[in-house]
């Protein structure tokens, strides 16, 4: 077994890890962040597999776009609610 596989078995499990995480969680504010982590460990795995475009697509719009829409819409929800 080589490095990069045990790397790639070990980004795996982190992998399964925050996504059971990512559902589990009570909070959406949470769930929101155990995905962003989740779409920053995909761009990892992303870069071993040698695909950098896949790569940097997922990190501007997974990671930042998407993490940043949902915590927006997380906030107005509240305002919302508060009112």
């Amino acid at each position: 077994m080589t490095l990069f596989d045990i790397i790639s078995l070990i980004l795996g499990v982190f992998l399964l890890v925050i996504a059971f995480f990512a559902i589990n969680s009570k909070k959406l504010i949470h769930s929101v962040l155990y995905l962003s982590g989740l779409s920053m460990l995909a761009v990892v795995s992303f870069v071993l597999m040698k695909a950098p475009d896949v790569a940097i697509t997922e990190a501007v719009i997974g990671s930042g776009l998407v993490t940043a829409l949902f915590v927006f819409t997380l906030l107005s929800i509240r305002k919302g609610e508060a009112k």
